[in-house]
C-alpha cells in the first residue's frame, strides 16, 4: 500500500496520540468492534412482539429501550416505567446462552404498587418490596426452552435473583443478590 507524506504524518499522530492515551484507543476500538445485543420478546397478556436492537456502537440506544419499556409495562394499569439496563443485559446473556434467536415470553415484567399489592392478596409468592415495581425483574419464559432448563441456565449466570415455578411454568429473573428458590 502507498502512502503519501500527508498520510504517513496522519498515521504518525494516530500512533502518538495513541501511546499517550491508551485507554482511550482501547475504549474506541472496543465501541466500534463491539457487536449489537438483539432480544426478542413476547408479551403474553398483551400479545404484543418487539426483536429490538437495543445496544450497538459501545451504547443502549433510548429508542429500543423505551420500546422495551412499552412492552414490559405493567399490564392491569398500562403504567411505563424505564426498566433496568442491567435485567436487560442479563436477559442478552440469558439469549445468548439459550441460542441466538430466543424469544422470551414476558409474564409480567413492570409492575405498580398498586398491582404488586393485589397480586400479593391473591399469592404469597408476591414479595412486598418485589423488584418488579423498581423495573430490575422479569417473570418469563423461552419456548423450546423447557423451564427447569432456563432457569438452571439463569442460576449458573450468578447474576442476580432465580426463582423457578414449575406449576405456573415461568422463571423470575432479578437483579437484585444472586440468590435461587
Amino acid at each position: 500500500m502507498y502512502y503519501n507524506r500527508r498520510g504517513f504524518l496522519t498515521i504518525g499522530a494516530q500512533a502518538a496520540v495513541s501511546c499517550l492515551f491508551p485507554m482511550s484507543a482501547i475504549a474506541s476500538i472496543n465501541r466500534l468492534s463491539t457487536p449489537e445485543r438483539r432480544l426478542s420478546f413476547y408479551n403474553t397478556h398483551t400479545h404484543e412482539r418487539l426483536e429490538v436492537c437495543y445496544y450497538t456502537q459501545g451504547r443502549h440506544q433510548p429508542g429500543a429501550l423505551r420500546k422495551i419499556n412499552y412492552i414490559f409495562r405493567d399490564h392491569y394499569s398500562g403504567e411505563i416505567k424505564p426498566i433496568h439496563k442491567d435485567l436487560i443485559d442479563f436477559l442478552h446473556t440469558i439469549s445468548k446462552t439459550i441460542g441466538d434467536g430466543a424469544q422470551f415470553h414476558i409474564i409480567s415484567g413492570y409492575r405498580s404498587p398498586e398491582t404488586n399489592a393485589m397480586l400479593r392478596k391473591k399469592t404469597k409468592a408476591v414479595a412486598k418490596n418485589s423488584l418488579h415495581m423498581k423495573g430490575k425483574a422479569a417473570d418469563i419464559r423461552v419456548p423450546d426452552c423447557d423451564t427447569k432448563r432456563l432457569s438452571n441456565i439463569c442460576m449458573k449466570l450468578q447474576a442476580g435473583g432465580v426463582g423457578y415455578y414449575p406449576e405456573s411454568d415461568f422463571v423470575h429473573v432479578d437483579t437484585g443478590d444472586v440468590r435461587c428458590w
